[in-house]
């Protein structure tokens, strides 16, 4: 009988007239080896932190949340730590993605698809579905003969606990997300008392429903047609990053291990039959690969029980493999060949262009986002200047504008400003329901980690000559005397 993954190729041809192909099932194989456990290693990392960082607690003060990463979107605030960013500094959260893109880009050029292939969440999740899968339905083969069953007692046992473990991994999933919006251990007890907000149960239902259907049914299909990386990432790859390739200079051509005149490939496959895309490596470069490395283990295992060197699927640059290749092609297969070969290897040159680039704009985002965050105000005041109408002409011939003052304080402590204003003479200030110092100047205080508004009146005396337009400042100014911040605005009154 003819194995899934060698009628693969015929199956998968569209129908004639037909653009589209029905997806055929990728029933990968368990292995072992140095790449598999790095995986399981990043892969517990990651479902570590995401599940438990909601729960780790860090004390603010009074009235103030314990979660160490909280996006407080009620109160308007991003807790992470000792970190707190107001709704207006999400240029940070826009430098952080700034950072995130150009490190993956640099990352890339280095290593090639290594975050697709070890810490991307569709991998990382995927990785832990089939897992429970294997546990459950068996290894590859055991999984093909079980799909090719009539619905027995025992298909129907096996894939309902399938089921129920990926969506229990889902459901956890999606609470784990709606925690990092709302206090963990104070959201727990509503949630399955049924007392949590509508917004809560929408989005634990989204991301379970999405956890499960990614995870569990699309895998490949994810990164081979929804995922734009892999569309662009060949910009970011060149002859220097570090590959998953397979070395046909060393394995080339092809045959059985006791057959004279061969190379090291013994065409056994199971390098697709481990791999999560259902490639063959050896046809090169593709698309669909992901980085995973888990071909090379697959690999190194047969060499090691057929009494060959490792490596002859490895991670690897193509200036190297063009290297060895070249050196090794006028030698028949064998241990000259292989020596050969490997002696001709280059090291991967890390410094280029191209990484050169990356690190600098690395270093530019890092320093700009450091300097902005060393001069941070810790006070804010927005001015708003009212539209309509324009001015108030006031009986005695004066004229007024209004102004709406916000004033920011992201400290704990309330502090008390004097409020001035520079412009021009034969302007007025007053501040409704302020209070005033001993020189008569409205004297603003501020809520601690909060936003006060106050309603300003600046008037023109009655003759004053002035411009249509009168450029104004308001200035905070704190108990020393020292300005604490200025706000530029506009005076507007009649054409004179």
């Amino acid at each position: 009988m003819t194995s899934p993954d060698r009628m693969k190729p015929e199956a998968a041809q569209a129908a004639p007239g037909s653009l589209y192909a029905s997806r055929q099932k990728v029933y990968p194989k368990a292995v072992t080896g140095r790449v598999r456990t790095a995986k399981w290693l990043i892969l517990a990392l990651c479902l570590g932190l995401y599940y438990t960082v909601p729960l780790l607690r860090w004390d603010r003060g009074p009235d103030l949340p314990d979660q160490a990463v909280l996006v407080d979107i009620a109160n308007g605030r991003l807790f992470f730590f000792f970190i707190e960013i107001w709704p207006q500094e999400v240029y940070y959260l826009t430098g952080l993605l700034v950072l995130a893109a150009i490190g993956l880009f640099a990352a890339t050029s280095l290593f090639g698809r290594v975050w697709c292939g070890f810490a991307c969440p569709q991998t990382v999740w995927t990785d832990l579905f089939m897992q429970v899968e294997r546990w459950i339905q068996g290894d590859r083969n055991a999984r093909m003969k079980l799909d090719l069953q009539p619905w027995t007692g025992e298909w129907l046992r096996r894939k309902l606990l399938t089921h129920a473990v990926w969506l229990g991994i889902a459901m956890a999933t999606g609470g784990a997300w709606v925690m990092y919006f709302n206090d963990a251990l104070a959201m727990t007890p509503r949630f399955f008392t049924g007392q949590a907000s509508l917004e809560v149960y929408v989005f634990f239902g989204l991301f379970t429903a999405t956890t499960y259907l990614l995870a569990g049914w699309a895998r490949e299909q994810v990164c081979t047609y929804m995922c734009p990386w892999p569309r662009f990432q060949a910009a970011m790859l060149d002859e220097n990053s570090l590959v998953v390739t397979y070395r046909a200079w060393r394995g080339e051509p092809r045959g059985k291990a006791k057959e004279a005149g061969h190379g090291d490939c013994v065409d056994c496959r199971a390098c697709v039959h481990v791999c999560p895309t259902g490639i063959d490596i050896r046809d090169g470069q593709q698309l669909e690969c992901i980085g995973c490395g888990l071909c090379i283990d697959a690999c190194d295992d047969v060499m090691g029980r057929l009494g060959r060197p490792r490596g002859l699927i490895a991670f690897e640059t193509l200036t190297s493999l063009a290297a060895s290749e070249a050196a090794a092609k006028p030698l028949p297969p064998g241990p000259q060949r292989q020596a050969c070969g490997m002696q001709a290897r280059r090291p991967q040159k890390l410094v280029r262009p191209r990484t050169l680039i990356y690190a600098g704009v690395l270093a530019l985002v890092v320093a700009v986002m450091g300097g902005a965050w060393a001069l941070r105000e810790t006070t804010s005041l927005a001015v708003l200047r009212d539209r309509a109408p324009i001015f108030v002409r006031l009986s005695d011939g004066g004229v007024r504008n209004a102004y709406t003052l916000k004033l920011g304080d992201k400290t704990r402590g309330v502090e008390s400003y004097a409020l001035l204003l520079d412009g021009p003479a034969g302007l007025a200030l007053s501040v409704q329901d302020a209070g005033r110092d001993a020189q008569g100047r409205p004297v603003l205080a501020t809520r601690p980690d909060g936003i006060t508004q106050w309603r300003a009146l600046v008037t023109a005396a009655p003759g004053a000559r002035l411009p249509e337009s009168v450029p104004v400042a308001f200035r905070l100014v704190d108990g020393q005397g020292r300005t604490a911040i200025r706000t530029s605005s506009v005076f507007l009154g009649p054409k004179p």
